[in-house]
């Protein structure tokens, strides 16, 4: 182990081994970039689905560290203490290609137009259930992965009202649980008013764009639609 890292509050904890069994529910070998900074953490990881989309979940350290590796997602949770709101640091690992290739830690600018917390999740729900209802539909002979490929292309690439994100960033959000209603036990710093819904605001930094909430934001650059995967969630 190359550090420890102690939480400035120790439930935030639950909130990354959430995020860390969601990437290893798809991916038995995920891996995570961590990124320490002064007493900022910060943890991103794609989801293999995501066409792109990388996710991260931030939190308050309790002392100051300047670590950046690549690492095993399960080692990461595997050393993840929730009593004590501390991670061990994995030794580091080979990194795929998105682990090298960021968005930007500083410069983001709210967007107006996103919609309300439940019109997003309704979005998100409903793009599900259309995939998962014309792919049922296909006859055996049609249900290749070439046909497959092209449906959640159709769906995925579309865009969130006039926003200008992906579906396929809205669906990497809900899949992994940002979406989620705000619950009293998990921290939840940014909520709308005590309304129990997270706050949700849509952001932009260059190219890239970025769709935060209470639990974590995802982020993807504009023109990007590569890799689009046809697992529903």
């Amino acid at each position: 182990m190359t550090a420890s890292l102690r939480l400035a509050e120790a439930r935030e904890a639950e909130g990354f081994a959430v995020f860390l069994a969601r990437l290893l529910r798809w991916d038995k070998a995920a891996v995570v970039r961590l990124q320490a900074s002064g007493s900022v953490l910060a943890v991103f990881g794609q989801p293999p689905f995501g066409g792109g989309v990388v996710a991260v979940r931030t939190a308050e350290l309790a002392d100051t560290h300047e670590v950046d590796a690549t690492v095993s997602a399960g080692q990461l949770l595997d050393g993840l203490d929730g009593e004590a709101g501390t991670l061990a640091v994995p030794a580091a690992v080979t990194g795929p290609a998105w682990a090298g290739v960021l968005p930007p830690r500083g410069g983001w600018r709210r967007l107006e137009g996103l919609p309300s917390p439940d019109d997003v999740r309704a979005v998100a729900v409903a793009a599900v259930t259309e995939f998962r209802t014309r792919s049922e539909a296909l006859t055996p002979e049609h249900r290749t992965r070439a046909q497959l490929d092209a449906l959640a292309d159709d769906i995925w690439s579309r865009r969130l009202g006039a926003t200008g994100l992906p579906l396929r960033a809205v669906h990497a959000a809900h899949a992994l649980g940002f979406l989620r209603p705000v619950r009293a036990t998990v921290p939840a710093p940014r909520t709308a008013g005590g309304s129990g819904e997270p706050a949700m605001d849509l952001l932009a930094a260059g190219a890239w764009l970025r769709l935060r909430t209470s639990y974590g934001s995802v982020a993807v650059r504009r023109g990007s639609g590569l890799g689009l995967s046809v697992s529903p969630v």
